[in-house]
């Protein structure tokens, strides 16, 4: 998030899209809802009618996978009508005149037709973002894992530059982070194309530096991506894997294909809290300790990094997760292993990586401290791109604004899967269901996996409310209850993928980013059928 949680409640306006932040960021959402109640102009934008509408200002349901289309189409009644941020611009944006002439093909007719979103309410939720600011954007999965995902942010970021909604209080481009310490994990360089505070591998300075820090030779090649690999496990280069604390057997678009990746592996490892679906295919299980059970920092989703302390002993054979790694690595006799404690590794953190480089356990125990922080006293950042703080991280130091096309979706509906699939999450069950399919109470709450349909598709397709059906697509086939409702509009159908009994993943699309390489788990073709 470029700014804080604490700062949505002071938006005049949130457009909110492709985040279902009621069930998915609940604390989050607790914000969003006291701004509306605030006086806060709520847009949301979601090709489901979800519970956050019921505070929205203005609903725009829009086809998924146009998300482009619907953002350069107010951009362009912003540019149009005269209410584009030319200060702003001016002073802090590259690129504005050839990105101004890509705008021609976002008219409100064709952005209509493209989105199903009628143009008056295009217009309508382009003027009410562009005339109240301070204007904050909230975006998730939805916009991410599409095959032109990154296109999607760069129009989210297109339309805070444009407005000059960003750098300030309550504005900014925030997306909300699928896990407790995501964020935490990539600044740590659990990419593969970067080290720690996103040093890029290819930087002869960076590699320069790493190097002498850890006094081995690194190789300026960058890595595989997640998809990479299990394509490579597939076809034989890749070999063995150690797999920390991900599930793929479940959580993978197209989890077939991993399935059969991990098949042929000669040799995989899995550290998890639990027995998970993936653990059960290893040939090492390696017991991690949970976070109550260990000491360390999470980052969380506005970049603050914050204290984690352990309550209780680990059960059974765990171990923290540095623990084990570190024994590993001296076991193959690599050097540089020897830490004590979280503390020490923190230090060695701080050495290298810049934006941490002002953080101590000492300060953490005052509470948590957002980076970049880059001395020891410096309180922190709580808002990225300031005017008076600095740059962007551009090689101009100015923010570019991105002329785009409009490419649909790698897959969809035609007369053999005539329906459109979309994944969700559910507010009482976390990713996978590893951890929360535990609970009973939650169980309780939310016991299986249900398809949501229009009424118009169920009466044609002759489904009855809580029966069984089957749901396939070109890659596999998994059943659920049908949910008969009007969250979904006609031709669009949603799941969650919490649940092994109904693995959605088996569903889902594999198509790739070309950028990002993330997989297209929000847009695919299936076809719905009585059991």
């Amino acid at each position: 998030m470029t700014n804080s949680i604490n700062e949505i409640i002071g938006a005049k306006a949130i457009l909110a899209i492709g985040t279902n932040t009621t069930q998915a960021h609940p604390i989050i959402a607790l914000q969003v809802k006291k701004a509306a109640r605030n006086g806060a102009k709520l847009i949301v934008a979601n090709p489901k009618e979800i519970d956050l509408c019921r505070h929205a200002t203005l609903f725009l349901q829009h086809r998924p996978g146009t998300d482009v289309a619907l953002l350069m189409g107010m951009i362009r009644v912003i540019v149009d009508q005269g209410l584009a941020d030319t200060t702003f611009i001016k002073e802090r944006c590259d690129n504005y005149d050839e990105f101004v002439a890509s705008l021609s093909e976002f008219d409100l007719a064709r952005v209509e037709q493209i989105t199903s979103v009628p143009a008056a309410l295009i217009k309508k939720a382009a003027l009410m973002y562009a005339e109240n600011s301070p204007a904050s954007i909230l975006y998730c999965m939805g916009i991410t894992q599409h095959s032109h995902g990154t296109d999607n942010v760069f129009a989210i970021s297109n339309l805070a530059l444009v407005t000059g909604n960003i750098g300030k209080p309550s504005t900014g481009v925030n997306p909300l982070r699928g896990q407790n310490n995501v964020q935490g994990s990539c600044d740590m360089g659990a990419l593969p194309n970067v080290y720690p505070g996103y040093q890029k591998v290819d930087d002869p300075k960076a590699m320069e530096k790493f190097e002498t820090a850890w006094q081995k030779k690194l190789s300026p090649v960058p890595g595989l991506t997640h998809t990479a690999i299990f394509d490579k496990i597939y076809d034989g280069t890749v070999r063995s894997l150690y797999l920390v604390g991900e599930n793929p057997v479940i959580s993978d678009a197209n989890s077939s294909h991993a399935v059969a990746a991990l098949e042929k592996l000669p040799f995989l490892v899995v550290q998890d809290i639990f027995m998970t679906e993936t653990a059960q295919m290893a040939d090492v299980v390696l017991p991690a300790a949970t976070f109550a059970e260990k000491d360390g920092t999470f980052t969380n989703t506005e970049r603050r990094i914050q204290r984690v302390r352990q309550a209780i002993a680990p059960k059974g054979q765990a171990r923290p997760d540095w623990q084990i790694v570190c024994d590993i690595a001296k076991r193959m006799k690599s050097q540089g292993f020897d830490y004590a404690n979280p503390q020490e590794i923190m230090t060695e953190i701080t050495s290298v990586t810049p934006s941490y480089a002002g953080i101590t356990y000492d300060r953490l125990e005052q509470g948590g401290i957002q980076w970049p922080c880059p001395t020891k006293d410096h309180s922190g950042t709580p808002i990225l791109h300031a005017a008076e703080k600095g740059l962007f991280a551009t090689a101009s130091g100015r923010a570019k604004l991105m002329p785009l096309s409009f490419r649909e979706s790698a897959e969809l509906p035609d007369d053999a899967y005539p329906l459109l699939l979309t994944t969700d999450r559910s507010l009482f069950h976390y990713h996978t269901g590893s951890m929360t399919r535990r609970v009973d109470g939650l169980n309780q709450l939310d016991s299986e996996e249900q398809l949501n349909i229009n009424p118009k598709d169920a009466k044609r397709l002759g489904i009855a409310d809580k029966e069984m059906v089957n749901i396939s697509s070109r890659r596999g086939q998994v059943s659920a209850k049908a949910r008969v409702s009007r969250i979904c509009p006609p031709g669009i159908v949603s799941m969650t993928f919490h649940f092994a009994e109904s693995p959605t993943n088996v569903l889902t699309s594999g198509a790739l980013d070309p950028v990002a390489k993330i997989p297209e788990t929000k847009v695919c073709a299936v076809r719905v059928g009585k059991q």
